[in-house]
């Protein structure tokens, strides 16, 4: 298959074009290298890329340049990922959202219904949507109506955007809500990699609101392998609607205190802690409910935390180049 794959220089996009390309896919990697985090990080993604992955660099939000490459590529279909991520950093850079999230959004759908109606698009989603809540797990048909942070609420329109090019145009459509994904490659912003980092290097980590939050890590690899089944085999049943929306989560939430004890283990160093309060935007909980996709898919994601921990700090030991990265904050 043809397969456009935007933000194929960030972290999950990066494995994504991987994966495709790996199974004979004709992947086109589309990123603007947005500077949120050190673009030295993707540029050695790009490098880490298979030689037969093409790289564009250019905006989604550019409508008419996507449109142009929609012609070029003729894409059999879309894994749509290239947006601005992190929930605090859309408390001082809200254009960027609006901008990247859902101008992009609507540039991609629009792209795929004037150029490429055949295909079908997977486009990422966030379990942020889900707001602050207590009662888990979350399921799809749960309300999601009161975002706790303007990166969710963006998210949201994202999907209540493609809803409507389902409905007008029958747009064949796959949402993921991605529950905190971790792994080799990732993101210097998220808490597991800067934890890593820090505890390494003998530096003080912050635990917002005392640790307390609990989260539903999800592992990378489980990430891609539901991406490239629906990819490869979409499922749209008949009659239904062409938008379907799935949580990717591994389905055990844990204190992110237990995150940095894994991490201790895993470095076999002991952590600096500093207790600071809760931030602007967090949520207490995620918790994905994956009945949905094991339903539709036949698997979910299932990676053991420590597993994955230990796999990416093992990894990013022997990575000191990667060492000392500055994001523009830190997301837990």
């Amino acid at each position: 298959m043809r397969v456009l794959v935007t933000g194929a220089a960030g972290f999950i996009g990066f494995h994504v074009a991987t994966a495709l390309a790996a199974l004979g896919h004709e992947i086109t990697g589309l990123d603007n290298l947005t500077p949120y985090y050190p673009v030295r990080l993707k540029h050695e993604r790009l490098a880490a890329l298979p030689k037969n992955v093409r790289f564009v660099e250019q905006d989604v939000a550019d409508a008419a340049g996507l449109a142009n490459l929609f012609r070029e590529v003729r894409p059999e279909a879309v894994v749509h990922l290239a947006a601005q991520a992190g929930v605090r950093y859309s408390i001082d850079n809200p254009l960027a959202y609006i901008h990247s999230n859902d101008l992009g959004h609507v540039s991609m759908l629009e792209a795929v219904r004037r150029q490429a109606p055949e295909a079908h698009l997977v486009y990422a989603s966030s379990s942020s949507i889900y707001g602050a809540r207590n009662k888990a797990p979350f399921h799809e048909d749960d309300r999601a109506d009161t975002p706790s942070s303007l990166y969710a609420a963006t998210k949201r329109a994202n999907e209540l955007a493609s809803s409507a090019y389902a409905h007008l145009y029958g747009l064949r459509q796959i949402g993921l809500r991605f529950f905190t994904v971790y792994g080799i490659w990732g993101r210097p912003d998220m808490a597991y990699w800067s934890f890593s980092d820090a505890i390494l290097n003998g530096r003080e980590i912050a635990l917002f609101d005392q640790g307390r939050g609990l989260r539903d890590f999800t592992h990378v690899d489980d990430v891609v392998r539901s991406i490239v089944a629906m990819v490869e085999r979409p499922v749209f049943a008949a009659g239904a609607s062409s938008h379907r929306i799935y949580n990717i989560g591994n389905s055990s939430p844990v204190p992110v205190t237990d995150l940095v004890d894994i991490i201790e283990r895993s470095a076999g160093v002991k952590a600096k802690i500093r207790l600071v309060a809760e931030q602007p935007g967090d949520v207490p909980l995620t918790s994905a409910d994956t009945s949905r996709v094991m339903a539709d898919y036949g698997f979910a994601p299932s990676t053991p935390l420590e597993d994955g921990v230990s796999r990416f700090v093992a990894w990013f030991r022997d990575r000191p180049d990667l060492h000392g990265l500055t994001p523009q904050t830190t997301i837990v």
